[in-house]
């Protein structure tokens, strides 16, 4: 071989050197990625498992609130059925009971 084929032959045994080097360096990250990647596909999985207590448990309280509010819409009286009540009656004459001291204080005293 004369020194061109020499060189050339050094040339192409430093770049498969390098194509090496490089191969092993990306097998190597691809390796960690991986590893990084099934941590956190566990973390993940544990997430989804607490979103979904979380979830059930929202739901159980909203369901109990709107059991509740049912509940109190139900016993609640109608406008009739609390006017006629003694609830309404004591209220109704506590109103009017204030529009008269109202009137009278508004008036002059008669002393």
């Amino acid at each position: 071989m004369n020194d061109t084929q020499k060189m050339l032959q050094a040339i192409l045994n430093g770049q498969g050197a390098v194509k090496q080097e490089l191969l092993s360096t990306i097998n190597k990250v691809d390796q960690k990625v991986d590893k990084l990647g099934e941590r956190l596909e566990g973390k993940i999985e544990g997430l989804d498992g607490k979103i979904d207590g979380v979830e059930k448990r929202l739901t159980g309280r909203l369901d109990k609130i709107g059991r509740q509010l049912a509940y109190l819409e139900d016993d609640t009286p109608t406008r009739e059925e609390f006017e006629n009540s003694t609830i309404g009656r004591i209220s109704s004459f506590a109103y009017d009971l204030e529009e008269r001291v109202d009137n009278m204080s508004g008036a002059p005293a008669s002393h």
